[in-house]
């Protein structure tokens, strides 16, 4: 494996960091630009984002990091989780590794990648706060918080350890101004790979 370098302490792969990307819509009132960000978790072109991202989108098209772009499909969204799957045509993408957020703990270092206000591949640091928070109609989830800076734009981005490995989606923030205030809130990345499991293969979600 190349390393291309260690940000904050954590290793990612050249090739992990070229499987985040940024996500660009076009709706129908002709609104255009950065909306969020997103992963790739399977080399045949499946992206995981946030299910606000791509809401309001005619069109979505992916940017990945070497700048390349796609268009690509919203396969499904699950409003409950926050979770979209979107699937550009292509194949030998990179992807990210993917955790176990189980196995985090409270207090641990964490790095957020995105592109907060459309600076693409921006990097954040910051520790776990707490897992399994539970947010005002957000039952279907148990967060998990951490105080890393996550702003707009960032939304759909991986949250990873320091092992390089993804254990959250990026999905909210607790703000008085708009801004970040030391409160994020990520999707643990086995409710999102469950949904997107759940689409792949029945076309919607269900929740027990």
């Amino acid at each position: 494996t190349v390393f291309l370098a260690q940000v904050y302490g954590v290793d990612l792969s050249l090739r992990q960091q070229l499987g985040i990307l940024t996500v660009l819509m076009v709706t129908s009132k002709g609104a255009a630009g950065v909306t969020g960000s997103g992963f790739i978790v399977d080399a045949n072109g499946m992206i995981l984002t946030n299910a606000h991202v791509v809401d309001d989108a005619d069109e979505v098209t992916v940017r990945l990091t070497d700048g390349r772009e796609y268009k690509a499909k919203v396969l499904g969204k699950d409003k409950a989780t926050d979770i979209a799957v979107i699937k550009i045509d292509a194949t030998g993408l990179p992807t990210v590794r993917i955790g176990d957020p189980k196995a985090t703990r409270v207090g641990e270092w964490v790095v957020a990648i995105g592109a907060p206000f459309g600076l693409e591949n921006t990097v954040t640091s910051g520790i776990v706060s707490a897992k399994g928070r539970s947010l005002p109609g957000d039952a279907a989830v148990p967060f998990i918080q951490t105080d890393a800076a996550v702003n707009p734009g960032n939304s759909g981005g991986p949250l990873f350890n320091l092992k390089g490995e993804v254990i959250g989606v990026n999905s909210q923030i607790f703000s008085r101004s708009g801004g970040f205030q030391g409160l994020a809130f990520a999707v643990p990345i086995d409710v999102a790979m469950d949904v997107k499991d759940q689409i792949q293969t029945h076309g919607k979600v269900s929740h027990g």
